[in-house]
């Protein structure tokens, strides 16, 4: 390994499995999780390797202004907040740890979805303030329903696996993949989803294609009335529709761990947050569905023995 030629810039937060493992191999760091993107643009130019969360965008203005970029590794899943077109006709590698969240985001998605068909929000509440309504809150059961993932790849394979106790029939629609079914899920077509969905679960990424994919357009095509899951990227889905279609009872339920907008004050001043967070049929979790503790860890172990792996290359 060229270690003297390698130096790494750490932009954000990450466990610290990641640096004992760069220090154990030899491999040049500054850890600086409080950088702005304008602190990160004054010093990148000194780097060869970018570690980065979601902090900032790596624009190709950004990957201009680092010219010994070789490099980047992000600690999650998706690569939306890097233009990967760009670094890649650059000669940057680009790394990412969508095994180390799978879990994570799987049992999230399915504690969400429970929690809308037993009305566990809305008792949970209703207990506290002194009402006891037993008929009111009724349940449905999982079992016996047909659950559609869209995309069937790390995420979408962990949601299928963690659904294989529940009594259902786990259908999976993947444009980029054919010949995946398998023990949990079996391939189908997206005219398959539409007909036969009573779940309807997202696991893709965010790209120019699947940006507002769900849009009225989309779900007026629905046989039945489905609950709905975005634990994916709030860029697919186009909020408003969603909520017509829940206020029309095509959509029983809506799931949402991610947000076209995220944040506060920015997402309190949208046109459709108000309206989510009346909705007792709607819940929201603040983007952490794959935030759990152990998938803090593994994110970081994942990412930093690929890191040492092609830096063993070079």
């Amino acid at each position: 390994m060229t270690t003297h030629s390698t130096k790494l810039l750490i932009v954000d937060d990450i466990h610290p499995v990641f640096m004992e493992k760069l220090q154990a191999n030899d491999i040049a760091f500054d850890y600086k999780p409080a950088f702005t993107l304008e602190d990160t643009l004054l010093r990148i130019s000194g780097y060869t390797g970018l570690v980065i969360r979601s902090k900032f965008k790596v624009d190709a203005a950004f990957i201009d202004a680092a010219p010994r970029l070789t490099i980047i590794a992000r600690g999650g899943a998706g690569m939306d907040n890097i233009d990967e077109d760009y670094a890649i006709a650059k000669g940057i590698t680009l790394l990412n740890a969508p095994e180390g969240n799978r879990d994570a985001v799987g049992e999230h998605m399915i504690g969400m979805l429970l929690s809308l068909m037993n009305n566990l929000n809305r008792g949970n509440s209703e207990v506290k303030n002194g009402l006891w309504r037993r008929e009111e809150n009724r349940g449905l059961e999982l079992g016996g329903r047909t659950v559609a993932l869209i995309g069937y790849g790390n995420n979408g394979q962990a949601m299928a696996r963690k659904l294989s106790g529940f009594g259902v029939t786990v259908i999976a629609y993947d444009k980029y993949k054919t010949g995946y079914s398998d023990a949990y899920a079996t391939e189908v077509s997206m005219e398959e989803v539409v007909k036969r969905a009573d779940v309807l679960s997202l696991h893709i990424p965010l790209t120019r294609e699947t940006r507002s994919m769900i849009d009225d357009e989309y779900l007026y095509h629905f046989r039945k009335p489905i609950f709905f899951l975005n634990g994916a990227r709030g860029g697919i889905v186009d909020v408003p529709s969603v909520l017509k279609a829940v206020d029309e009872g095509r959509i029983l339920g809506a799931a949402f761990d991610v947000l076209p907008v995220e944040k506060f004050p920015a997402l309190k001043d949208t046109d459709w947050y108000s309206q989510l967070a009346q909705n007792e049929r709607i819940i929201l979790s603040p983007h952490v569905a794959g935030w759990s503790v152990e998938s803090y860890f593994k994110i970081a172990a994942i990412l930093v023995d690929k890191l040492i792996a092609v830096l063993a290359k070079k």
